[in-house]
């Protein structure tokens, strides 16, 4: 079984250059790897030519058009029948292409997706968010879990997929924030089988400062809504409690001009936070930075959900983004 491991990047030499190391560890050799550089001003060239010996690289330019057509075109070029998606923010544990090659010779899928860890050498802030993300208390604890999903909706930082499925949908779509999910609920649509691997997890950084990731959470919020009109049914009950928690929380701070003991509410909710990212993590730095993390994922989440709503469900106006031209600075 051979893969095509398919990276867009933009103006990330310096994680690219993480990423293609942590290939180099594979215990599983049989490989490609396809980089596509996404328009960016700071290029990843020099990084990639230190690599020419130690992988099978191609490395493509094209002009910016965001993650989904730039996977697209690395798609395009792929030799092999399994593609593997990553985003440049990501470090692969030296099992993980041994452990998808061997799942996938054991059981039938068109596609995969796996969950996401982080490194201890990960910056205190980049932790905070990787618990914010992947916490019970903040999004429900069902990202990389088996639990709480009828099907389960792989993503594009670590997702592969066959190139008859991926094909056979023509790709990714242009939207620029939820392509994964446009992409991920088209074939489910189409009437291919998705799967999780456990083990097949990768190190990812997301972002790396908090500004950068209300941005990322802001622009999910708008897309959830985007995502509804294109694809009706796939909102669930779920995705509205950040904009739940944005509009309690609000009702709660204008209230307590006149009930004071209301704001012992967001206080619980911060120890919540601090106690379970202290149980996690193991660190007092790390469970103070959650409560930050915690609250910017759910505020920034849930006002891009509500203006989402207000613009296209209210309003009736066309499809909008948010932090395109500078979503990543």
């Amino acid at each position: 079984m051979y893969f095509s491991i398919i990276i867009p990047v933009y103006n990330r030499p310096d994680e690219l250059d993480e990423l293609l190391l942590s290939l180099c560890k594979q215990t599983y050799h049989h490989f490609e790897v396809i980089i596509v550089e996404d328009g960016s001003e700071l290029k990843s060239d020099k990084v990639v030519s230190k690599y020419y010996d130690r992988l099978s690289i191609n490395y493509l330019e094209k002009p910016n058009s965001g993650p989904g057509l730039s996977r697209n075109a690395g798609a395009e070029q792929a030799q092999y029948d399994w593609l593997i998606f990553f985003d440049s923010d990501c470090i692969i544990p030296e099992h993980y292409l041994e452990n998808v090659a061997t799942h996938l010779s054991n059981s039938k899928t068109d596609a995969y997706g796996g969950p996401d860890a982080a490194l201890p050498s990960f910056s205190t802030t980049q932790k905070a968010i990787n618990y914010s993300m992947t916490s019970f208390f903040t999004t429900g604890g069902i990202r990389g879990s088996k639990k709480s999903m009828d099907k389960f909706h792989p993503r594009s930082f670590n997702l592969g997929v066959t190139k008859k499925a991926f094909n056979s949908i023509e790709g990714y779509g242009k939207m620029r924030f939820g392509e994964d999910i446009d992409f991920s609920l088209r074939l489910l649509n189409a009437g291919y089988k998705t799967a999780l691997i456990t083990d097949a997890f990768v190190y990812h950084k997301r972002r790396s400062t908090f500004r950068q990731f209300f941005k990322q959470v802001y622009n999910s919020g708008i897309a959830r809504i985007n995502l509804h009109l294109l694809h009706p049914g796939s909102l669930k009950l779920v995705h509205p409690l950040p904009a739940c928690f944005v509009i309690g929380m609000a009702s709660v701070l204008i209230l307590s001009l006149f009930y004071p003991l209301l704001l012992l509410l967001p206080l619980a909710y911060s120890l919540i936070v601090f106690i379970d990212s202290l149980l996690i993590n193991k660190s007092i730095s790390v469970a103070l930075y959650s409560i930050a993390a915690s609250w910017i994922q759910l505020i920034g989440y849930g006002t891009g959900f509500l203006s989402a709503v207000w613009r296209r469900l209210i309003l009736k106006k066309g499809e909008f983004k948010a932090f395109e031209k500078k979503f990543y600075k």
